[in-house]
C-alpha cells in the first residue's frame, strides 16, 4: 500500500491572489490620486534609503513572505504546534492587511504619524510571525526574518518622519524639541 501525501492547503495561487489584491489595495486610491513626491519632500534622516528601492524591495520581501506563509500553512506539525501554526497565519493577515493600507496613509492622507504607527505595527505583527514560525519551519522564520529587518529601518525612518515633519492630514506640527536634520 503506497502513502499519497495530501495535497496542498496553500498553493501558488493562493499566493499569488494575496499579492495581487494587496498590492491593488495598496494603489487604489493612493496610486491614482496619491501625491508620488510626498516622500520626498520631507526632512529624511540621514539612514533613510533611497525611495527608488523600496517598490523592488517590498516585491521581494512579499514574495519571501508568501513562501513563508505557504510553508507553515502546508505543515502537518507536531501535536501542540496548532496554535503557532494559527498565530502566524493570522499575524501574516493583519501583516498583509497593514501592507495595503500603508499608501493610502501616507500618500493618500498624506499622514507621516498614521504611516508610522502603521510601519510599527508592522513591525511587531512580523516579530510574532518570525516567533511562531521559528517553531514550526526554521526556513519560514528566516524568510519572515528579511522583512522583519527591513521593518527595523523603516520604523526607525518612519519615527523619525512623523517626529520631524509637519502631518497635514493630523494638522499636527513636528514634536516640540526635536532638532531638525543636518
Amino acid at each position: 500500500m503506497s502513502s499519497v501525501a495530501p495535497a496542498p492547503r496553500f498553493r501558488w495561487w493562493h499566493g499569488a491572489v494575496i499579492l495581487v489584491a494587496a498590492n491593488a489595495v495598496s494603489f487604489w486610491p493612493a496610486g491614482v490620486l496619491g501625491d508620488a513626491a510626498f516622500y520626498t519632500n520631507f526632512r529624511l534622516p540621514p539612514y533613510a534609503p533611497p525611495d527608488w528601492l523600496f517598490a523592488p524591495l517590498w516585491l521581494v520581501l512579499n514574495i519571501t513572505s508568501l513562501v513563508a506563509l505557504a510553508r507553515v500553512a502546508n505543515l502537518d506539525g507536531p501535536d501542540g504546534a496548532a496554535w503557532r501554526r494559527g498565530l502566524m497565519l493570522v499575524s501574516e493577515s493583519v501583516g498583509w492587511l497593514l501592507f495595503a493600507v500603508f499608501t493610502t496613509l501616507f500618500f493618500w492622507l498624506h499622514s507621516p504619524v498614521l504611516a508610522a504607527v502603521d510601519t510599527v505595527a508592522g513591525l511587531g505583527v512580523a516579530a510574532v510571525s518570525v516567533a511562531a514560525a521559528a517553531g514550526l519551519d526554521r526556513p519560514a522564520a528566516g524568510l519572515i526574518g528579511l522583512r522583519l529587518l527591513w521593518l527595523v529601518l523603516a520604523s526607525a525612518v518612519a519615527v523619525s518622519i512623523a517626529l520631524h515633519n509637519v502631518d497635514p492630514f493630523l494638522s499636527a506640527a513636528p514634536a516640540p524639541g526635536v532638532k531638525p536634520f543636518q
